[in-house]
């Protein structure tokens, strides 16, 4: 036969650069449900049943379009465990020419797609991966020469190279290139929120949810109400959903984050995205015409367009370009163990609960709880990189190693010294009264420091600083609060400084 035609499980696109070319009678399309990919880390039982029942309908798809496709469904006793051994056992059964493949999305996995050649003797062929509007090596060249690297000037670059959001002169639209000010409001419970896209189970998925059930079920989180889209016109259903009902509120309330609802204006279209059933591009077109139109404002598109367009495709190249030293990174030298509760949601902090617990059960959280409850204790109490990242890595859908190793080592922990990101994301718990409705049912009181019922956040947040002034002491974004630490008489900092030595002390207790 002339060629195999290795397609991952985020890979789920018609478009996708390994089929480019393709014969459809004579390439036969390899696709596997693998034992190592699917327990590498504790994969959200969410995330498993969505990836096995997109892949599932997509091999579906491309076998109605006349593909010829060998599909490995998930058993615990298949012979290939490994992708590297089902691969081994379609080149010995079928001798192709060749193996193609898109560049995948995780250093691990690429690393031993780029050994197959000498292991198991057939010629491999990695084709970039299109799909995405900058190419690794384009970053490259942007990046090249640069101490840090900011996402608002690539965003800009990536802006003028598509024309999104550009007026035929080549300026922004609406004179700004960032509207991010506008976006930070409270939600008060007005508007409503809008219900999320629903897709209800079909026979493949269903019979996916049973097997995950039986066959992880010591894995994070609940197969319980899956609703998530499997297919790309499902996808584009979520997509016009979020438009219609979502986008014009979006921009507004992108950074709330609510007692009583789990998804409030946001997209969740990042499986989608990450997993191939929707194109980026296509997403941020779709977007922007609905401001064309009159559907949504300008703040809103704007907002969401650099979240894909800007910091999507930054974090990746981010990836590429670092790795594989990259996660290696602790240049804040933390050694603390996770918190048990980011495994269970059993804290008495509310938001953390919530966070939790939201995440538990969709396999969601969006990218405020992410950062600045979960992602902010984590940085203030000092957890070793390699743990949090792991956890960010098993509990979301759309998380993959390219996109959520940069997010979480260099935005959430500062490992990377601010190569990322240009200050550290610490707040103390009067941001999350700022952006939320929690503390108002918290066992805690935000208004408090250092008192036994007061909100961790706030005397872990100074501690932070006083423990890292060498780190930041320096960096003009944080001189303001190491002022306001100065400022503050040696009492009161020292009875901040006990109260977090305490809590550093009992963080199973809180």
């Amino acid at each position: 036969m002339a060629n195999l035609i290795l397609i991952l499980g985020d890979q789920l696109s018609p478009t996708l650069s390994a089929l480019e070319g393709a014969d459809r009678e004579s390439d036969l399309i390899v696709m596997a449900e693998v034992h190592d990919e699917a327990s590498y880390t504790n994969h959200h039982k969410k995330k498993l049943v969505f990836l096995f029942s997109a892949m599932r309908h997509f091999a579906q798809e491309l076998e109605q379009q006349g593909w010829r496709v060998q599909y490995q469904p998930y058993h615990p006793d298949n012979p290939a465990q490994s992708l590297e051994q089902f691969i081994r056992a379609a080149v010995q059964e079928h001798s192709p020419k060749r193996l193609i493949t898109t560049e995948c999305g995780e250093w691990r996995l690429h690393a031993q797609i780029r050994q197959w050649h000498k292991i198991l003797g057939v010629h491999v062929e990695i084709r970039p991966d299109t799909r995405f509007i900058c190419s690794i090596h384009e970053f490259a060249r942007w990046a090249e020469g640069k101490k840090q690297l900011r996402m608002e000037f690539f965003y800009r670059e990536m802006r003028k190279k598509t024309g999104l959001l550009m007026t035929p002169d080549g300026q922004p639209e609406g004179g700004n290139w960032n509207y991010d000010a506008d976006n930070r409001k409270k939600w008060s419970g007005k508007p409503p929120a809008p219900s999320p896209f629903r897709v209800e189970p079909d026979d493949i998925t269903r019979a996916v949810i049973k097997l995950v059930d039986e066959q992880f079920s010591e894995h994070f989180g609940t197969t319980d109400d899956f609703h998530f889209a499997v297919t790309a016109e499902q996808a584009q259903q979520a997509l016009a959903h979020f438009i219609d009902f979502a986008l014009p509120c979006f921009g507004d309330y992108q950074d709330a984050m609510s007692d009583s609802e789990d998804w409030l204006f946001h997209a969740i279209l990042s499986p989608y995205l990450n997993a191939g059933l929707l194109e980026p591009i296509d997403v941020c077109e779709a977007t922007v015409h609905s401001w064309h139109s009159g559907q949504a404002p300008l703040n809103a598109v704007e907002g969401f367009v650099r979240q894909i367009l800007g910091w999507r495709e930054f974090v990746r190249g981010i990836y590429w370009r670092l790795m594989p030293d990259y996660a290696q990174e602790n240049r804040l030298g933390n050694t603390r163990k996770l918190p048990w509760f980011y495994w269970t949601g059993d804290t008495r902090m509310r938001c953390m609960h919530k966070a939790i617990d939201a995440t538990y059960r969709n396999a969601y959280a969006h990218h405020i709880q992410r950062l600045m409850v979960t992602g902010n204790f984590a940085l203030l109490v000092g957890v070793n990189p390699e743990e949090i990242c792991d956890w960010y890595l098993a509990v979301y859908a759309d998380a993959y190693d390219w996109v959520e190793l940069p997010n979480v080592l260099g935005m959430v922990m500062h490992a990377d010294g601010g190569y990322l990101g240009s200050k550290p994301y610490a707040a103390s718990g009067k941001y999350i009264q700022r952006m939320s409705d929690h503390c108002a049912n918290c066992h805690y009181n935000v208004n408090k420091a250092t008192e036994g019922d007061a909100c961790p956040f706030n005397a872990l947040y100074w501690h932070f600083i006083d423990r890292h002034r060498d780190d930041f002491a320096s960096n003009h974004r944080m001189g303001m609060m190491y002022r306001n630490w100065d400022k503050q008489n040696p009492e009161r900092r020292d009875a901040l400084l006990q109260r977090a030595n305490w809590l550093l002390e009992h963080l199973e207790e809180l």
